[in-house]
């Protein structure tokens, strides 16, 4: 089933537990973003306000005792959007609460697929489906998900990962 952007929100709302994250693409192409993208580029200061309604569903979901998080993979040289995504979302994104990881992948190989995936309540799965230069096409909720599977991709991730804090210090 194809979520939009509602029915994926509603995802995080009905949260039991946890949500995480497998960050795969090298760089994401929305829209709503060019804006900052181009302020980030041209060596500006992070907007006032600059995500912060994730960051406020972040805090809720921590505050309602539940975990949110991802790991986050990375190619050198990283991208422009890389780039951004590293100094201006993620720090704000781990103030409000979340669990961000980096796994560099440059030169290596691991057991991962080349989509990212959210994964909710250890149960179900929403695919994210992207066009090559990080268009989302759609999100998809996975009907009988080999769950086995995406855990095992989540454990993978996490263990060859590093805290964010660490990643940037190296």
């Amino acid at each position: 089933m194809l979520l939009d952007g509602e029915a994926i929100l509603a995802q995080f709302d009905a949260l039991q537990r946890s949500a995480w994250r497998l960050e795969t693409q090298p760089t994401y192409t929305i829209p709503r973003e060019a804006d900052s993208s181009a302020r980030f580029l041209a060596g500006e200061p992070k907007p006032q306000g600059f995500n912060a309604k994730w960051e406020q569903r972040v805090r809720a979901t921590v505050a309602a005792g539940k975990t949110i998080g991802r790991v986050r993979v990375v190619r050198r040289p990283l991208t422009d959007y890389t780039r951004k995504q590293l100094a201006w979302s993620i720090p704000g994104n781990i103030n409000a609460g979340e669990d961000i990881r980096i796994l560099d992948l440059t030169g290596k190989t691991l057991d991962l697929p080349d989509h990212d995936f959210w994964f909710f309540d250890d149960e179900k799965v929403v695919r994210l489906n992207f066009r090559p230069d990080g268009t989302l096409i759609d999100r998809e909720l996975m009907e009988s998900p080999d769950l086995t599977k995406y855990r095992h991709w989540q454990q993978a991730a996490v263990n060859a990962s590093v805290p964010f804090e660490e990643y940037v210090r190296s």
